[in-house]
């Protein structure tokens, strides 16, 4: 008995013996003995917190354009757009000439519950101008945010009251909303838009299901136009809405991780009716997940243009201090097998650059405008599950139905007016000096968006601002993009005198690709 306790114990001392002598010759080790030698031999004094963040983005910068370092103040930042809600005040504002507008208070918000209104001018915060002092946008909100429950004052300017008004507002929790619009296009087709995929998604997606179906929805515009992504788990929860039982969503493999694959449930409510999901070059990440499920499983068409191609899956890794490393350690693959991620190469600056320009190249190349620019080669060539459709990998998912960027109606001149905040600017004085005119005369959105019209008068105020910035007139671009910022003038009052769906109801109207789900849907052009 004690001979073998002694070899188990020369065999452990020998492992710990070659595990010290490999850690020495590691280059881990290497790493540890330069930042010792830096931090406590070097001429001058130094921040050992830098030099190791530095070394880290250093290292992540030669592996792939998503794998990165985040302080614990970017940490925090990060999260609360996903965690669905951050602690504040609970308003919707503008900044215009270095006043803080409010546009909306949020409903049922701290600020709305005091008292608050649309049209109010937030000029202090505790006892801190905040009004005609140049003050940035970031140090006017981390004033305005706060703990929960905490208390802070703010100094009111109200059109049509002589003094400044006082309210203590108490913060509390707000909610960020990932649904952007929902309303009903027809008697039949029902419209969604999703900004990102975010912790409540999937709760905001099924309410806003419900409603629609209550109203006699029976087909859907999906809309993912921009939506960069976020949580793997809610575009998982919103592909299930649409897929039957043990339909596979999406799969992940890495060299050090397994294959893991995450299949519908098939309780979703919506796995009957038409389908056509919107996407764009900006369309990332969970926006592809969904949309390469919906379109592998011939559940429902998709409309636009090439997606990013954005498919490495981070993994957070939590250091002590609240940083955080997201490691790309797996990517992503479609159900029939496709990469979503689009290809990079090179290293550090080199890499990144290039990767940057990926949409620009696209555009330089005519992708964006043209769908017979884009060639990819046989082996790139996958089939759909059910119908055995052609369908393409190579990075992002290729649309059924292709919509070139419109660049008729972008002009430098209305370029320069959105620059210079005049669009905004314009839309917000005239709703500070018609509101009440307005609300009496337009009961109903539907009301405003069947008789409003931006006139002739309108648009003068917009040229004479625009000549006031100096912005040089240019009459064959101002026609060009006369129906743009009539558009946009409209649907951004229509946002202030009620909300989000609104102001995409109007902006829709001229949206090529709504216009070509609609198309889909009406003239017998669904696949399926």
């Amino acid at each position: 008995m004690k001979k073998i306790q002694l070899l188990f114990l020369f065999t452990i001392l020998y492992a710990a013996q070659a595990v010290g002598q490999k850690l020495n010759e590691s280059p881990l080790r290497k790493l540890q003995m330069a930042e010792f030698a830096i931090s406590r031999l070097y001429v001058d004094s130094v921040n050992e917190t830098k030099l190791v963040e530095d070394a880290i983005v250093g290292m992540l910068e030669h592996l792939d354009p998503h794998s990165t370092y985040s302080n614990p103040e970017e940490v925090k930042k990060m999260n609360e757009p996903l965690q669905g809600n951050f602690e504040g005040i609970g308003v919707q504002f503008q900044m215009i000439e270095d006043t803080l507008l409010v546009i909306q208070p949020v409903s049922g918000g701290p600020s709305e519950k005091v008292g608050i209104l649309a049209g109010d001018r937030i000029t202090a915060v505790d006892d801190t101008v905040i009004a005609g002092v140049k003050m940035s946008t970031e140090d006017i909100m981390k004033r305005l945010r706060g703990p929960k429950d905490t208390r802070v004052k703010l100094t009111v300017v109200r059109r049509g009251v002589t003094d400044p008004l006082q309210f203590d507002v108490i913060r509390d929790k707000i909610p960020l909303f990932s649904l952007d619009a929902s309303y009903m296009i027809d008697d039949r087709i029902g419209y969604i838009r999703v900004n990102r995929f975010a912790a409540t998604t999937a709760e905001e997606f099924s309410k806003a299901l419900k409603e629609l179906q209550q109203q006699g929805m029976k087909d859907l515009i999906l809309d993912l136009q921009g939506n960069g992504g976020g949580y793997l788990n809610a575009a998982i929860d919103l592909a299930n809405e649409f897929l039957g039982q043990k339909e596979l969503i999406v799969y992940t493999e890495g060299r050090a991780s397994r294959r893991a694959e995450f299949a519908a449930k098939g309780n979703g409510s919506f796995r009957e009716g038409r389908l056509v999901v919107l996407v764009d070059e900006y369309s990332a990440s969970a926006s592809e997940i969904v949309t390469g499920a919906v379109q592998d499983w011939d559940r429902g068409v998709v409309v636009g243009r090439r997606t990013f191609g954005k498919g490495l899956v981070q993994r957070p890794i939590d250091l002590p201090d609240g940083s955080m490393i997201r490691l790309t350690i797996a990517r992503y693959y479609t159900p029939s097998g496709r990469c979503i991620q689009k290809p990079y190469n090179g290293k550090g600056d080199d890499m990144q650059e290039a990767y940057a320009k990926d949409l620009l190249n696209r555009f330089d190349h005519g992708e964006l405008m043209h769908a017979d620019s884009i060639h990819f080669p046989d082996s790139l060539k996958y089939r759909t599950l059910r119908l055995g459709r052609t369908v393409y990998g190579g990075g992002g998912i290729m649309p059924d139905f292709f919509v070139p960027i419109d660049t008729t109606l972008y002009t430098d001149w209305h370029r320069q007016l959105v620059a210079k905040g005049i669009i905004i600017k314009a839309t917000t004085g005239y709703i500070e000096q018609h509101r009440e005119e307005l609300k009496k005369k337009y009961k109903t959105f539907h009301v405003f968006n069947d008789k409003f019209e931006i006139d002739d008068a309108f648009m003068a105020d917009i040229r004479l601002a625009a000549d006031k910035e100096k912005i040089k007139f240019d009459e064959e671009q101002y026609n060009r993009a006369l129906p743009l910022v009539r558009t946009q003038l409209k649907a951004l009052i229509a946002r202030d005198l009620w909300d989000m769906s609104e102001y995409y109801q109007v902006m829709n109207a001229t949206n090529e690709s709504v216009q070509q789900a609609l198309k889909v849907l009406r003239e017998g052009k669904y696949l399926f």
